[in-house]
């Protein structure tokens, strides 16, 4: 069984922190797997009448339980979810517990208590670089073409019947039984529109006619989208001032491998790699941080900076990625630095092997590649413990 050490040794981290841990991310990134690879535990799959049945009396489930580790696949199955994990968590402290689920915490009316101080959070990304080394294949457009689940990254050739299939899944028992929304094909049409769009400025009312809704009701889908991650709205970083977009959040797919398949990319080009690139380092950040906290900026001149990271009274971080060092050009972070004069500027590319410097107007700008990128900017922001 492959051990995925960088999700493992955050479970234990997480565990020293709380008794119960809530394990999220979308379908068949893993999550099953990576609990089944924990050691000394008893694994429940609550898609499995007989073990609802058992845990209808829930003090009663865990006074039989001699494991001090207990997983709860799929906990959303059960009638009251977070009863079971209330119950854990005040009256059982010696019982570790890891409920998993497709969505954040309190995401729908099924969760009728979100835990709040009795749980620890860990949300399960598509597969990280630790995570292709870990799966032994480090082949960078080969993660970015088939994606980061697992199943998909390790098929031989594009699986694309597998992304359909999901989709059909991800409506059926993600969707429909946390949220019970009708009108399947305009929900799942709107996905399709977002994942082709990955990466661009997002407008309500350009969704709304295709998808046969109103305004309101894209709304409503673009925020059930993200509470299952299955899209991460990046808003802009702003002071108000005038020259600023303030307002036109980005969007971007949660899996490289489902937007070269709506996007109809059966092999990648040249020109198609710096995006994805940009939605890997989104993966990577986000996997790291453990946190939706990212922001980009953009002026009313054109002028766009990919990504940018504030921690408490930091000065603002900036990122920009490209597939090759070459291809930067410095006037983005210059036009944001006449704006936010302080803060660490760096530039992550695919083709650099060792950390370098330049200097532009009096600015420094770190060209480095995404591990480097890592332990810089979100050490050196707290983010990382």
């Amino acid at each position: 069984m492959v051990q995925r050490h960088f999700w493992l040794k955050k479970i234990k981290e997480a565990w020293r922190q709380r008794s119960v841990l809530w394990l999220s991310g979308v379908r068949r990134v893993g999550k099953t797997y990576l609990c089944q690879s924990l050691t000394e535990i008893e694994y429940y799959d609550c898609e499995l009448p007989r073990v609802r049945r058992m845990m209808e009396d829930p003090q009663s489930f865990l006074d039989d339980r001699r494991a001090h580790k207990i997983v709860l696949d799929e906990v959303h199955r059960l009638d009251n979810p977070s009863e079971i994990l209330k119950i854990a968590a005040d009256h059982y402290p010696d019982i570790k517990i890891l409920a998993t689920g497709s969505s954040t915490l309190g995401a729908s009316a099924k969760f009728r208590d979100t835990l709040a101080g009795r749980k620890t959070e860990l949300w399960l990304t598509p597969m990280t670089t630790d995570d292709q080394v870990a799966f032994g294949k480090i082949d960078l457009r080969h993660r970015l073409h088939q994606g980061g689940l697992p199943p998909f990254f390790l098929a031989k050739g594009l699986p694309e019947h597998d992304f359909q299939e999901w989709m059909d899944a991800y409506w059926a028992k993600d969707i429909q039984e946390l949220f019970r929304l009708e009108r399947r094909h305009s929900f799942l049409k709107f996905a399709e529109l977002l994942l082709i769009q990955s990466g661009g400025i997002f407008e309500a009312n350009r969704f709304a006619r295709p998808c046969e809704v109103s305004r309101s009701t894209i709304a409503n889908y673009l925020s059930i989208l993200e509470a299952t991650y299955v899209v991460h709205i990046v808003r802009p970083f702003s002071s108000h001032r005038p020259t600023e977009i303030v307002s036109a959040p980005k969007v971007y797919g949660f899996d490289t491998g489902f937007v070269c398949y709506y996007r109809g990319w059966h092999e990648l080009r040249q020109d198609d790699l710096g995006i994805l690139w940009e939605h890997f380092v989104l993966n990577e950040i986000h996997a790291h941080m453990q946190s939706r906290k990212v922001l980009y900026w953009r002026d009313k001149r054109g002028h766009e900076v990919d990504f940018v990271l504030i921690n408490g009274r930091s000065e603002p971080t900036v990122i920009e990625c490209k597939w090759a060092a070459s291809e930067f050009d410095p006037a983005n972070i210059m036009a944001f630095r006449r704006q936010y004069p302080h803060g660490d500027n760096f530039m992550v590319a695919a083709d650099i092997k060792k950390a370098f410097s330049r200097k532009y107007n009096n600015h420094h700008i770190r060209f480095l590649n995404l591990k480097d990128l890592i332990d810089a900017t979100l050490k050196s922001l707290s983010y990382l413990k």
